[in-house]
C-alpha cells in the first residue's frame, strides 16, 4: 500500500536535509533549525534524521522573488555607476576650466643657457673662513647674528 517510498514518488515536494534546505532558501542552518521546530516548514522524520519537504512551486517562487531582487539590484548600481561617471566627467570639465584661467607660474627655461648635460661643471669655491675661528682676518665682516649678539651681550 502507500508507504513513506510511494508518497515520495508521488509528492511534487523534495526531500532534502536541514543543511541543504537552508542553503536551498538562502538562509542559515540555525533559522531553519527555528522553522522545524516552529513547524512552519514541512519535515519528516527517518531514522533519528530529520528531512525538510520543500515545495517545488515554493522554490521556484522563491527563485523568481530573488531573479526580480538580484535584477533591481543590478539596475540600482548601474545607474549610480553611470551618476558618478557623469559627476567625474563634470568635475574634469570644471577643474580643466580653472586651470586655463590661471596664467603659467613657471617660465620654460630658454635655449641659450643649454641643457644641464652640455653645462660644464665649475669647481666648488671655498668657504669663506669663519669670523670667530683662530688667525681670521681682522678686516673681514662678521655674520650679522653675532654683531647683534655681541651688542646684547655687552
Amino acid at each position: 500500500m502507500g508507504g513513506v517510498g510511494e508518497r515520495r514518488r508521488t509528492d511534487p515536494g523534495r526531500r532534502l536535509t536541514v543543511a541543504q534546505a537552508a542553503d536551498q532558501l538562502g538562509i542559515s542552518v540555525d533559522a531553519m533549525r527555528a522553522r522545524v521546530k516552529r513547524g512552519t516548514v514541512a519535515t519528516e522524520r527517518e531514522g533519528g534524521r530529520v528531512y525538510v519537504l520543500l515545495d517545488i512551486a515554493q522554490d521556484a517562487a522563491q527563485d523568481a522573488a530573488g531573479a526580480g531582487e538580484s535584477n533591481a539590484l543590478i539596475s540600482q548600481l548601474r545607474d549610480e555607476v553611470a551618476y558618478l561617471r557623469d559627476e567625474n566627467r563634470r568635475k574634469d570639465e570644471l577643474l580643466a576650466a580653472a586651470l586655463s584661467r590661471i596664467p603659467p607660474a613657471i617660465e620654460a627655461p630658454s635655449e641659450a643657457r643649454g641643457s644641464p648635460e652640455t653645462v660644464e661643471e665649475e669647481p666648488e669655491a671655498a668657504p669663506p673662513p669663519r669670523s670667530d675661528a683662530p688667525g681670521a682676518q681682522e678686516g673681514a665682516r662678521r655674520p650679522w647674528w653675532r654683531r647683534v649678539r655681541r651688542v646684547f651681550r655687552g
